[in-house]
């Protein structure tokens, strides 16, 4: 069956067979920004895609109709198969190893018929990598070191990946006339950044029935073992699936039990015993009273009760046993973003339709925060198109404010995404950057500086009274590169001094700050924004994922700058350069 999933993969993979191929550039991003406003696009695009209806949505252009009218009617692109079969299917894997883009990649398949990791690895350590031109022993030692990064993290998913399993499987759960109950346990539940597998737990009175359909469903890769009780299968993309069926009275201690973590668990039958009482995965034998939900086996622990995300045996349940526990961020309460691009960059939408996309998410601001010139690699802008910029953005403004009445108010925000350099310079004179709106100072290179020199850089930045925030303050990419050495308390330490705001980059291959560090932040009263650093529209929907690390993080709104409306953000992004942190 074709998804939207499908028509999106289908353009992005597109787009880099192209780019591979050397072909026009504007031709490979009509692809991607194809690819995007798929994504993008609030209804049923499949369905339109089908019945050849896809005029008048932006970033679709008469040719990428036709070929989605073609996927979505006959499963395939011919387009796509005949670039496909150019080169090796394992050629998208080389894309996953740092260092190595389409310019590279292509490099390595024409001269050394480099097509999938094997023999990229054989490559390297063969020493034929490091004699390429334009490659030589430092970059073949790093691509090593990428590879093997990635076997040792092989079976572990990031949450975007996991996300779509897990809500596909759990959709066919509840649609099952004998389900009462069903939902995600596990890490995943948890909000964990990664996950080795998807745990669901299923109240129903006919589990083998259940289980027994549900190995033969079409998202069912491989299946692994199936009783009356528990089926475990793969998904397509290799992450296993462990499904628990148990009666409804067993429900609430199932659920519990499958969404951990183990030390957290070993706590709550600690507290089971103390009462006299024996807890397990499906029962809490001895209580008088009945489990109907979670919050009843809380509350019979006398606990108050502990949303997932905090189950990590980290001061929970003493929280919750004096009333403690904060009152956690949810999504509905953002009121806009920061760290946000455009096509000014390396962005692939335009600031109009960054904004439209905003809009229709409800948000009543959006920050716009493209590269700045030292990050060449990403177009970054110089002082003359950034200044250009911030008149656009002005203009914009003006359309708004007089649609305010009919639209809703909305405002953008002018802001960069400035280097911070290798000596803790930043990337614009304090003169340009007091034009902006706010600025998001970031790393973007010599990552492997000592961890007392990164320090010193980033604090150094960070005192700038221009700087508003920190942007991913570690530069992980989750599974792909570790983060660099840094010492984190000490550049939390200095937020805390100068009132600067540290950025949840809820991109879900970044996911930084890192979650276990939140909860010294805001004892230290520093602020966060949860920033999607959105490349295209589809992208403000990391906003979700960023939530999901800050309840993990034990924040609440009032430590979220991007909760305020319009109206009150204004006093906070200006409080630092005006010597009032805090505001």
């Amino acid at each position: 069956m074709v998804t939207v999933d499908t028509l999106v993969e289908t353009l992005e993979k597109t787009a880099l067979l192209l780019e591979l191929k050397g072909e026009n550039p504007f031709k490979v991003r009509a692809y991607r920004h194809g690819a995007e406003a798929v994504a993008a696009h609030a209804g049923d695009i499949v369905e339109r895609a089908v019945a050849g209806e896809l005029e008048g949505i932006p970033g679709l252009g008469e040719a990428l109709r036709d070929k989605l009218h073609e996927l979505a009617t006959t499963g395939k692109l011919e387009f796509f198969e005949a670039l496909r079969a150019e080169f090796p299917e394992t050629i998208f894997d080389l894309f996953e190893i740092p260092g190595l883009g389409p310019k590279k990649i292509a490099v390595l398949h024409r001269e050394l018929g480099v097509g999938g990791l094997p023999e990229l690895k054989a490559a390297c350590a063969s020493g034929a990598v490091a004699e390429l031109p334009g490659f030589g022993q430092k970059t073949a030692q790093k691509i090593l070191e990428g590879l093997a990064y990635r076997e040792q993290h092989a079976g572990v998913f990031r949450m975007d990946q996991a996300a779509p399993g897990a809500a596909q499987v759990l959709h066919w759960l509840k649609g099952q006339p004998s389900v009462s109950r069903a939902d995600v346990g596990g890490s995943y539940r948890r909000g964990k950044e990664v996950v080795r597998d998807l745990d669901f737990v299923v109240a129903t009175r006919h589990g083998a029935d259940l289980l027994a359909d549900l190995v033969h469903q079409p998202f069912v890769a491989t299946v692994l073992a199936q009783g009356p009780t528990k089926a475990s299968f793969r998904l397509d993309n290799g992450c296993q699936c462990d499904v628990r069926a148990v009666r409804p009275d067993e429900y609430a201690t199932a659920l519990a039990y499958f969404t951990g973590n183990k030390e957290h668990n070993v706590a709550m039958r600690a507290r089971a015993l103390k009462r006299g009482w024996s807890l397990n995965e499906y029962r809490l034998e001895g209580c008088p009273t009945p489990l109907h939900d979670e919050a009843d086996l809380y509350r019979a622990l006398g606990l108050d009760f502990i949303p997932p995300e905090l189950r990590e045996d980290r001061g929970e349940i003493e929280a919750a046993e004096h009333g403690h526990l904060p009152k956690l961020i949810e999504s509905g309460q953002l009121k806009g973003t920061f760290h946000n691009h455009t096509t000014a960059s390396d962005g692939t939408a335009t600031l109009d339709e960054m904004a439209d996309a905003a809009r229709a998410l409800g948000l009543q601001y959006l920050g716009i925060a493209d590269h700045s010139k030292a990050s060449f690699q990403a177009s970054g802008l110089d002082e003359k198109r950034l200044l250009a910029q911030i008149r656009e953005i002005g203009k914009h403004n003006e359309r708004f404010a007089a649609e305010a009445a009919a639209e809703g108010a909305f405002r953008l925000f002018a802001g960069s995404e400035v280097d911070i350099l290798k000596d803790g310079s930043l990337d614009f004179s304090d003169e340009v950057m007091a034009q902006l709106d706010y600025v998001v100072a970031s790393v973007h290179n010599a990552f492997s500086l000592g961890e007392a020199e990164m320090t010193r850089r980033i604090i150094r930045a960070v005192e700038n009274p221009h700087v508003t925030m920190l942007g991913h303050l570690t530069g992980r990419l989750l599974l792909k590169r570790e983060p660099y050495a840094v010492d984190v308390p000490a550049v939390i330490d200095a937020c805390a001094a100068t009132g600067t705001i540290i950025e949840l980059n809820a991109n879900p291959w970044r996911l930084d700050m890192d979650w276990r560090w939140w909860p010294l932040a805001r004892e230290k009263g520093v602020k966060t924004s949860i920033n999607p650093d959105a490349h295209g529209t589809a992208d403000l929907a990391f906003l979700w994922y960023g939530v999901r690390i800050a309840r993990k993080g034990w924040l609440t709104r009032a430590d979220v700058v991007n909760c305020l409306p319009l109206g009150k953000i204004e006093a906070v992004l200006q409080a630092k350069r005006k010597g009032r942190a805090g505001a």
